[in-house]
Order: structure tokens, then C-alpha cells, then sequence
């Protein structure tokens, strides 16, 4: 906890430099999110991309939250199956393996660099060069690779070696011929002349100009689906964020069409009428309660088929205090059983508070020529394309877990989180917003604290619950899989928070590299 100009949390030590560099700048919350986004574009070049996609939540002091939705939208139109370069790879875990869809087929059209023009336009303060310099800088200079993008490295690799083109982001400078190693220095320079490129010609160069035409010829001759149409036709949507309240906090959360923050919602309703105070964290009652609201939440997934999406009367619906009480009453605690994505929170002296998380699914492995840019495999993945793959609806927006987040208590204080983790997001925020209200944690309590996550009937543990409490969970669940250590698969929720008169708290997702820093 600190006085100062703001905070920033992140996946990472050079992101959450860049967000601190630009405050101590002069620029507001808004300005520093969207540069460390940038900057994420270098430092987590397997999580996120300015080929993805994503959201921001901001909330202006003294204003409304807003929803900056600019994920990745489906094509205009499909190409026939058999020409299109599509196929699977497997990615390997370590104890567990699973299946992803690169080539161009699997690209979707990309909304980063839209979504960080439109919002800054709209919230930012500084000039957009001083933003997006850090990144420039960091490609030039390159970043030292840790242990745990290593690990990613390691578990993507046959995404980085299935072109030529994206064997080179990510060869080591030490040994040629082979992947990068932790320690060595990551450098782009093809990026950094496409961040100056940008700076200087803007959006227009992606969406309609040199970018735009080779991506679209590439995908013509390839096999993938985007063309100009589709890149020219995009657009960024400011959408109003679902609101709810819990424990007497307003929060608010990422909207349909994509479902995780509805989910994290509805969970947090059925879950309301537990006394907490009548419980400690970790306790039967704390254990069972949450994993009631994650079996209701999971099961009302597809009851309201939102796989493909949740349309704005179904969430009215879901969340209606009607079909909540219906669901606390239908829960029987003793009988409750029938992924790449990085996320930022900035906090700023002025009271701005942004939350921001963003995608580029596993890359494609198709790199943009000469820009240093690997494109989204959006397309080719399971969980966004339900009805298979190849059979999306045409021109619409993409929906997903992703589900940032703000949190603003009756005593002003202000929390924004989100995560990473794919389907796991929506357990991952729920939890801490339970530690973060429920049991009055500080960040960097709520964000350690172990973890659990239901998938359909299997229920996965992080360790650090006690043995009598364990127990009671395996009799619940048809299934359980402890995991040996705390692990990236429980998401990685970037925490901070800001109190009156400029006291500023956050915490990074050990999980997943997590690095919170004060200016």
C-alpha cells in the first residue's frame, strides 16, 4: 500500500513499468493501460497481439463505467473446407495435452489496434507517440525472457515452429536453429518500425491500407477467410457494462455478448444469501458455498446457451432476482452435481480506474510480412466456435469469458481486476471478488489465496485447504484433480486498488507472472 500517482498490476515487470512511466508522465489511467497494452504486445508476445483482440473497462471519476468491446468479429463470409489452411497441433502441458487450430483459417478479424486508438480518443490526455514509445523501445531493445514465458514458449512451440516466419519472433540470438531459452533477449525490430508506422499513419494502415491489403492477398492465396471488406467494415463497440451489487459494492463487469462477466454475476447472486460473516475463508461453508455458485453458473452456461453468446434478454433474465432465488432454493449444498489471455489494472491519482484484458488465442502462426505481428487463431478455438469449427455465424462479434472488471465500495474505494485462463476466467475473478468483499482481504491476500475451478464434474484444487474441508469437497464432486502447486490454469488476476486520498494497493497473479508497481 502507498501514496503516490497510481498503481499498476500485470503479467509482467515491463508492462507494469510502462503504465507507472506514463503516469509519473502526466498521463491518466486510461493513457497508461492502453500504452502498457502496447508494451504487452512485446513483453507477452504469446498472450497477447496487436493481431488479437479484447476489452476495456474504464471508469472516468465522476463518470459512468463504459465498455470499450474490441475483440476479434467473424468474417463476412466462409471459405469452403478444403481450401482453407487449418489444421491442429498439440500443445503440451506437462501433465496434460490439448488441442488447438492454427492457419490462416483460424484468423479472425483483429479489433487491438482499433480498440486502442478509439479509446484513447475518447479517454486518454497525452499525445498517442509518448504512449506507445515504451513499446517501441522495449522491441528494440528487447526483454529478457523468464521462467514462465519460457514455459509458454515450451508449451506453444509447435506453433512457433510451424512457419518459417514465426520460428524467426522466437528464435534464440545463442543458438540458431533453436527456440529462444529463459534468459536470452527477446528483440522485434520489425515491431518497432510497425509501432512508428503506426504512430505516424494511425489505424487506417491496419483497417485500410498496406497492412490491411497484404493481410487480405495472404488470406486469398493461403486459404484463410479476412478480407478488405472485413477489415475495413470493423468497428470498435462501446456497450454499457452489466451492474450489479454484492455485499453492498457496485461492480461492474464486461456485457453480452460475451457471457463471463454475467456468469460472474449470476454466481455472486446465488452465492448472496450466505452469511459470511458466519464463516472464516477456507472454511466447509466458504468451500461449499463458492463451489454452488460455480455448479450454478456453469450449468446455467448452457442452459441459456451461451456458448455462441448471451443475448441482452437473456442476461436480463438470468440475473433477475426471480430466477436467483430460484436457483439458491434448487442448490442443495450436499447435492450440487446432476486460455493465451494477459489482463492490466491501472488505478491513477485522479481517481480513473481502467481494466483491460486481452487475447490473441495461441497465434496462428502467421506473421504479417515485414511487421513482426502474429495473427489471432481465434477461429480455431474450441471454446469460441461451439457448433464447430468453420460454422460461425458471418460478421458477427466473437464472445468470450473474458470479464474485466471494477469494484466501487460505499466508502469509495475502488478495485479493477480481471484474468486470463480461458474458461477458468469466470471462477478465477469470482473468487477474489468473494476475498476482495466477502472476507475484506488486501489484493495481494485476495489474489494468493488458493484456488478451485468446477468443470463440468471436475472439480480441480489448488493446494492450501485443509484436510476436513477436502474431504467434504470430494464427496460433493464426482470427480477432483489436485494440483501439486498453485498453476497458471487457475487464471492470473492483476489486482489494484485505490483509496480516498490517494492510497494505493495491487497485487500481480503470481500464477502468471504477475508484477504490481506504484509511481
Amino acid at each position: 500500500m502507498a501514496k503516490g500517482l497510481g498503481v499498476a498490476a500485470s503479467g509482467s515487470a515491463e508492462v507494469s513499468q510502462t503504465a507507472v512511466e506514463i503516469l509519473k508522465a502526466g498521463g491518466n489511467a486510461f493513457d497508461a493501460v492502453l500504452g502498457a497494452l502496447c508494451t504487452a504486445s512485446i513483453a507477452e508476445p504469446l498472450l497477447v497481439s496487436l493481431g488479437g483482440g479484447g476489452f476495456m473497462l474504464g471508469l472516468p471519476d465522476g463518470d459512468k463505467p463504459r465498455v470499450y468491446d474490441f475483440f476479434c468479429q467473424t468474417p463476412g463470409e466462409r471459405r469452403p473446407d478444403d481450401e482453407l489452411d487449418f489444421y491442429p497441433i498439440i500443445a503440451d502441458f506437462g501433465t496434460a495435452e490439448q488441442e488447438f487450430h492454427i492457419g490462416m483459417g483460424s484468423i479472425a478479424v483483429p479489433g487491438v489496434v482499433a480498440g486502442i486508438y478509439e479509446a484513447h480518443r475518447d479517454l486518454g490526455r497525452m499525445p498517442f507517440r509518448e504512449i506507445i514509445t515504451p513499446a517501441i523501445e522495449l522491441a528494440r531493445s528487447g526483454v529478457v525472457v523468464d521462467a514462465f514465458h519460457h514455459y509458454i514458449i515450451r508449451i506453444l512451440r509447435p506453433i512457433m515452429e510451424a512457419t518459417p516466419e514465426s520460428f524467426r519472433l522466437y528464435e534464440s540470438p545463442g543458438w540458431p536453429g533453436e527456440l529462444i531459452r529463459e534468459g536470452e533477449l527477446l528483440c522485434n525490430l520489425d515491431a518497432a518500425l510497425s509501432l512508428e508506422a503506426l504512430v505516424s499513419e494511425g489505424p487506417g494502415l491496419f483497417y485500410h491500407g498496406e497492412w490491411a491489403q497484404k493481410l487480405a492477398a495472404d488470406c486469398v492465396e493461403r486459404g484463410g477467410h479476412v478480407t478488405l471488406e472485413d477489415l475495413a467494415a470493423y468497428r470498435v463497440i462501446r456497450r454499457e457494462p452489466v451492474v450489479f451489487r454484492h455485499r453492498g459494492a457496485r461492480c461492474a463487469i464486461n456485457p453480452p455478448p460475451s457471457p463471463g462477466g454475467s456468469l460472474v454475476a449470476f454466481a455472486l447472486g446465488v452465492m448472496g444469501d450466505w452469511k459470511s460473516e458466519n464463516d472464516a475463508w477456507g472454511s466447509t461453508g466458504h468451500l461449499m458455498n463458492l463451489l454452488r455458485g460455480m455448479r450454478a453458473a456453469s450449468v446455467a452456461r448452457h442452459e441459456y446457451s451461451m456458448e455462441a453468446g448471451l443475448e441482452l434478454e437473456n442476461m436480463q433474465q438470468l440475473l433477475g432476482s426471480e430466477t436467483i432465488r430460484a436457483w439458491q432454493e434448487g442448490l442443495e449444498l450436499h447435492s450440487l452435481f446432476s486460455r493465451g489471455t494477459t489482463h492490466i489494472s491501472v488505478a491513477d491519482a485522479e481517481g480513473n480506474i481502467a481494466s483491460l484484458t486481452a487475447s490473441n488465442g495461441e497465434g496462428c502462426s502467421y506473421v504479417l510480412p515485414g511487421s513482426g505481428i502474429m495473427l489471432n487463431n481465434m477461429l480455431g478455438e474450441e471454446d469460441l466456435n461451439p457448433g464447430g469449427f468453420n460454422r460461425w455465424k458471418k460478421g458477427i462479434r466473437l464472445a468470450s469469458m473474458m470479464s474485466p472488471a471494477i469494484i466501487e465500495q460505499a466508502d469509495g474505494t475502488r478495485f479493477a481486476l480481471g484474468s486470463g485462463g480461458s474458461n477458468r476466467i469466470r471462477s478465477a475473478i469470482t473468487q477474489v471478488m468473494i476475498n476482495l468483499l466477502d472476507f475484506d482481504m488486501a489484493p495481494e491476500q485476495a489474489v494468493a489465496a488458493p484456488r478451485i475451478h468446477l468443470e463440468g464434474n471436475m472439480l480441480s484444487l489448488e493446494p492450501g485447504f485443509s484436510e476436513s474441508v477436502i474431504d467434504v469437497l470430494e464427496s460433493a464432486a464426482p470427480r477432483t484433480h489436485h494440483w501439486p502447486e498453485k498453476n497458471l490454469f487457475f487464471g492470473g488476476v492483476h489486482t489494484v486498488s485505490v483509496k480516498h486520498g490517494g492510497i494505493f494497493d495491487g497485487a500481480g497473479d503470481p500464477r502468471r507472472g504477475g508484477v504490481v508497481a506504484f509511481a
